[in-house]
């Protein structure tokens, strides 16, 4: 990755920022953008990073962001589409703003970096990954929003892999499970209150029933996505890597067998 120049949104926090740490490790060029300049800033002390904030949802914002990295760099090699947020509540619970809140957050964020990097990364036949969630595989109870933009966003993978792939980028999503996250770390809230326990316990929890036991932390994804931004995945396109330390592959119906 040494000198290779790579776009991470949703940069300041969580997976973002360990991507961008671990990749300015190998020596690469950073762009960090996000809508919070201080969390960006931060992430930036440590890497080096050019920091832009906007809103990666719209394309308002884009032609500035492009245009700088373009001044600065020349061009880019690779993306992570790391922003994301929440979906919560029902169908019937989900209001039509909130909908559109979820769809933007997961969705319309990673169209609008795919689109607008795209004739940059052609001229150095680079590789993008989109942030997914074992949310594209499978639905959890009360998140329609957050699900239905995740399964969505493979949708996306597939068609940008296939429509670019003749000209030499490559596309990818990463779908992690538990991440030790700021936000994972919310999420956890209403189980540690309601049991009276802490951040471990509830952590414990929730993956009681994954083979690995333990949720994932930030580092291990970007290893992940490392592989899938460099040469040694060259080949790789068009896939969701699933991280998810094997909770997807654990049948339902059975667990109750295994129970006392």
């Amino acid at each position: 990755m040494k000198s290779r120049t790579v776009l991470i949104t949703g940069a300041g926090t969580g997976i973002g920022a360990a991507c961008a740490r671990r990749l300015a490790s190998e020596g690469a060029n950073l762009v960090l953008m996000g809508r919070r300049v201080a969390p960006l800033e931060a992430v930036a002390a440590e890497t080096g990073g050019l920091v832009l904030a906007a809103d990666v949802a719209s394309s308002a914002d884009w032609p500035r962001c492009i245009a700088a990295i373009v001044e600065r760099f020349g061009g880019l090699d690779g993306v992570i589409a790391n922003a994301g947020g929440h979906g919560l509540g029902s169908a019937t619970d989900t209001g039509d703003d909130d909908w559109q809140a979820a769809m933007r957050a997961n969705l319309d964020s990673a169209f609008h970096t795919a689109r607008a990097c795209l004739p940059l990364l052609v001229q150095r036949r680079g590789s993008m990954v989109l942030m997914a969630s074992i949310a594209a595989l499978a639905a959890g109870e009360g998140v329609c929003g957050y699900t239905t933009a995740k399964h969505a966003l493979i949708g996306l993978t597939r068609s940008l892999a296939r429509d670019y792939g003749p000209q030499g980028v490559r596309v990818n999503a990463v779908s992690p499970g538990w991440v030790r996250t700021p936000m994972a770390d919310a999420e956890m809230q209403p189980l540690m209150e309601r049991h009276g326990e802490s951040l471990d316990a509830a952590y414990a929890r929730v993956t009681a029933e994954v083979p690995l036991r333990r949720p994932a932390s930030p580092e291990e994804i970007a290893s992940v996505c490392r592989f899938l931004l460099g040469d040694e995945s060259a080949i790789v396109t068009g896939i969701n890597l699933v991280a998810d330390g094997g909770s997807s592959i654990v049948d339902v119906p059975t667990l109750a067998f295994g129970r006392g």
